[in-house]
């Protein structure tokens, strides 16, 4: 399967890999990823004592922890800046096919 591709200034080529997915038993909600983010890709987002997405900064709801979410996926250039600082590897990259 070939996947599309592009070619940088030095002529070398580049397949870029965009994110598809964060999984919420890994992410541990610190944000790196998100400042890195120049696309608003991702949102932050509380999991409360239901185990449900919820919004973190809702002060009626019981918040466990939070994670980043995919959030405009669409949007992603595939970079690869966001999965160069996540410390938990809790991010999920793929090329797109041509």
């Amino acid at each position: 399967m070939s996947f599309r591709q592009f070619i940088t200034r030095d002529g070398s080529t580049w397949i870029p890999k965009y994110l598809t997915a964060i999984s919420d038993e890994l992410c541990i909600g610190c944000g790196r990823c998100f400042k890195v983010c120049t696309q608003s890709v991702m949102k932050l987002m509380g999991i409360n004592e239901d185990d449900e997405l919820c919004d973190p900064f809702d002060d009626s709801e019981e918040i466990v922890r939070k994670v980043m979410t995919l959030d405009k996926a669409g949007s992603c250039i595939g970079c690869g800046s966001c999965q160069a600082v996540c410390g938990t590897n809790a991010q999920s990259h793929e090329p797109v096919p041509a």
